[in-house]
């Protein structure tokens, strides 16, 4: 059995005799196993980090860019290779594993660029022979805490920034897919990374409290639930760090009356079930404006879901695979029997999916919801797997106040051709990202990701210039040179009342 362990330097510290499985989704078996650390092994790995912190802050931006382009092109090497790996791991098809790498990959390109967005500002004559200036500089250890459903994207939004502006870090991702991790982990290495600067430990809830709790780790970052996203705010937040937590989602998709039904209907495909639904950013809610709309829009959502190819990851031709765990299949068919139970129509049920071949793997098939009411706890919590949901509005007003009332406000997207509607909704809804005839509105590395409400804690998005913000703190320095006068000729002035 292959046994997945930490990458740390110093060996694993205290260890534990802990472990957890990590399954193939697509057969349902036990394909390797990993050692989950403790309080011990982290003291050791944020020792090193500290230790080499100053001399990587110190080295000048631009060297520390040319790091991050040798990772780029490793990556890019090793595309395949990580690509079957994580979706060996986590069930998601190829094609996917590979976007899941690349929009991490995207966000490492724009960090090739940290020299130009550490400059800071200046301003000359502030005061009599006065100059202010400012500049950022690291916080000093950050840490990661990653979910299961994007095992390279995540981590590289959040390592790439924080190293690039000279960080150290450490990774605790998702227990369930730890290899790409750890593999990203040993590119960076390879880059010309420094011993320390990345380090990966693997671990359950002892390692995530242990994280919160160290004094030596400045800044927390982490995706995941939004009730663990909620605590691990408060609890880092009370411990002094600085905090970004995202939590979960509920994201809609609004199509009004003009929209162009085969364009939207396989945008909804992709988005509600690709990677078996087990995305923040999923459309699992469409909202038809009208009857008319909402009627042929289920009747051509039915019609493309008899078309949905399941299929183990390595199938080419499958549009989706298995979820992540028999835990999780078993979650996701709970809040299926509960939105019957709660009265909504199932017009195709997912349950009891057998693949031939195949059949202990943790497949759950395309459902579809119509006629769901905003009372339903499954219209109000996350399911997080291959179920659309059809709420039925009766106007923009109505649709419009769905999504902005939800406790949820990730993303949100609007298929129309009107484009007084599509930026009035922009405008007013009360959700962080949305997309305008775009199904899943995950912005481009040079802007940044983040939604409102339960969907995230703190007051800094990811990636882009908010993730910059986030892992530097800002120093100004006012400053005056004599101009060889004796000493005591002139008073100083305060430059803001000169």
């Amino acid at each position: 059995m292959r046994l997945i362990d930490h990458y740390i330097v110093g060996g694993t510290g205290g260890g534990t005799s802990r472990q957890s499985d990590v399954f193939n989704p697509s057969t349902g078996q036990v394909q390797a196993r990993v050692n989950l650390g403790d309080k011990a092994l982290l003291d050791t790995a944020v020792a090193t980090a500290q230790a080499v912190q100053p001399a990587w802050a110190a080295t000048n931006p631009q060297r520390r860019a040319r790091v991050l382009f040798r990772f780029k092109e490793l990556i890019e090497q090793n595309m395949q290779s990580l690509a079957e790996m994580l979706a060996s791991e986590h069930g998601k098809v190829i094609d996917d594993a590979k976007g899941d790498i690349q929009r991490g990959l995207e966000v490492v390109e724009f960090c090739c660029s940290i020299p130009h967005m550490l400059k800071g500002e200046y301003t000359q004559g502030a005061g009599p022979g006065i100059d202010v200036y400012s500049m950022r500089q690291p916080l000093g250890v950050g840490a990661g805490i990653t979910p299961f459903n994007f095992p390279a994207m995540i981590p590289m939004w959040m390592f790439a920034t924080a190293i690039a502006v000279g960080n150290t870090f450490i990774l605790k991702p998702s227990e369930r897919d730890p290899s790409v991790p750890i593999r990203l982990a040993e590119l960076f290495r390879e880059a010309g990374a420094p011993e320390g600067v990345l380090q990966v430990v693997h671990g359950d809830k002892e390692m995530v409290d242990a994280i919160l709790d160290h004094p030596g780790i400045a800044a927390v970052s982490f995706v995941g639930s939004s009730d663990i996203a909620h605590y691990v705010y408060k609890r880092g937040v009370e411990a002094g760090k600085r905090v970004q937590a995202m939590g979960g989602a509920k994201n809609h998709a609004i199509i009004m009356p003009d929209a162009d039904m085969d364009q939207t209907v396989n945008d909804l495909m992709g988005a509600a079930f690709g990677s078996a639904g087990e995305r923040c950013m999923a459309l699992p809610v469409a909202v038809p404006v009208g009857e008319k709309t909402a009627d042929l829009l289920r009747d051509r959502i039915v019609a493309a879901m008899d078309t949905l190819k399941v299929g183990i990851s390595t199938d080419p031709e499958a549009q989706y695979g298995p979820v992540v765990t028999a835990i999780h299949k078993k979650r996701v068919e709970d809040w299926i029997q509960t939105g019957v139970d709660e009265g909504a129509e199932l017009v195709v049920d997912g349950r009891g999916f057998k693949l031939q071949g195949y059949e202990d793997g943790f497949f759950v098939g395309p459902s579809l919801f119509d006629r769901v009411t905003t009372d339903m706890s499954a219209y109000r919590e996350e399911i997080f797997g291959p179920v659309l949901q059809i709420v039925r509005a009766a106007s923009f007003e109505e649709a419009l106040e769905l999504p902005s009332r939800h406790q949820y406000g990730n993303g949100v997207a609007i298929f129309t051709r009107n484009g007084h509607a599509a930026r009035e909704f922009a405008s007013r809804v009360q959700v962080g990202m949305v997309g305008i005839n775009v199904p899943i509105p995950v912005p481009v590395a040079y802007h940044s990701f983040g939604g409102w409400k339960r969907s995230a804690f703190g007051d800094h998005n990811q990636y882009g210039m908010e993730g910059v913000r986030f892992w530097t703190k800002v120093k100004t320095v006012t400053q005056r040179w004599p101009d060889g006068g004796a000493a005591g000729d002139s008073a100083f002035i305060i430059p803001t009342m000169g």
